[in-house]
């Protein structure tokens, strides 16, 4: 089943005696097959980020991340950079990497056989139909990452797989899913190689596709980014300043008194801090919904856009 990640294509036999010029166009060149190769699946994928807006959007719902070895980091690494990018509440996030976060040791690559784990960590989240779960495998083996995903489909929570071989067990077990097809490595059986770069790609695409459908990006802009250090602040002062249209040290002080950036761009538009609180539930925290649900009272500051 394996065979199209697993296989040894002819082509890149006496790989090891090429010289470092071919051997780094070579490795480009799957790279940029791998990348193509996503453009087939976006229909697919589309559905799922669809399905998965509307389970989310209640504001109850968790996003589960799941996997093993290099698939499982890519993972993790997705799921650990939407709380500094779009301010993903921690709370509505879980990862589970066979073996385990704590990597001190390397990644455990006995783990991933462990369909039991996969199983019982799910269930320990107590999973419900608000939830999307998402597991990745290149190889669409990993019993870990097939028992969180039948598991959590079990549950009610919507599921999503990502891997390379048509037809294999993590595939089937998810409600969908996106079949990546990159091919026979350069190094064979390294799926750390083109469907590693795959799965990263699509990663990006589904969480990037969801967080901008549920109102954490404003036009191009990353509206709920957290004033964390100095370059995330002065960040936040420029998304202010483009959004209210107002120079930076005027949005460098409404960020200051406000403390983020949609609450800075409503204070602008004229409301009180309790007016931002009320304007921002109502909108269920989307910037655009709220600014354009202000009556004429209320702009009373610059005109965001």
């Amino acid at each position: 089943m394996a065979k199209e990640t697993e296989g040894t294509a002819r082509r890149f036999q006496g790989l090891d005696a090429w010289g470092t010029g071919d051997l780094l166009e070579t490795l480009w060149s799957s790279q940029s097959r791998a990348t193509a190769a996503c453009l087939a699946v976006l229909p697919e994928l589309g559905r799922a980020v669809d399905a998965a807006i509307e389970r989310l959007s209640s504001g109850q719902g968790r996003l589960v991340y799941a996997g093993a070895g290099s698939s499982g980091m890519l993972a993790a690494l997705d799921a650990l950079e939407l709380g500094p990018t779009f301010g993903w509440p921690s709370a509505r996030l879980s990862i589970l990497l066979a073996g385990g976060l704590d990597l001190t040791r390397g990644i455990d690559g006995g783990a991933e056989d462990d369909e039991g784990a996969g199983r019982s960590r799910l269930r320990d989240l107590r999973p419900t139909a608000s939830d999307v779960v998402i597991g990745v495998s290149a190889s669409g083996l990993s019993t870990f990452t097939v028992g969180i995903v039948d598991e959590a489909r079990r549950q009610g929570a919507l599921t999503v797989a990502i891997a390379s071989i048509e037809g294999s067990p993590l595939l089937q077990a998810a409600e969908h899913a996106v079949t990546v097809r990159t091919g026979a490595e350069v190094i064979a059986g390294s799926t750390r190689l083109g469907a590693g770069t795959a799965q990263k790609v699509c990663l990006n695409l589904f969480s990037t596709a969801i967080m901008t459908g549920l109102g954490l990006v404003f036009d191009n802009l990353m509206c709920n980014v957290q004033p964390e250090n100095a370059k995330l602040r002065q960040r936040c002062t420029s998304i202010i300043s483009r959004i209210a249209q107002v120079d930076e040290a005027t949005a460098a002080e409404a960020l200051q008194r406000h403390g983020d950036i949609k609450r800075a761009v409503l204070g602008l538009a004229g409301l009180s801090t309790s007016q931002a609180e009320s304007a921002l539930a109502r909108a269920g925290g989307n910037l655009r919904v709220a600014l354009s649900a202000l009556s004429p009272q209320e702009k009373g500051g610059p005109c965001p856009r």
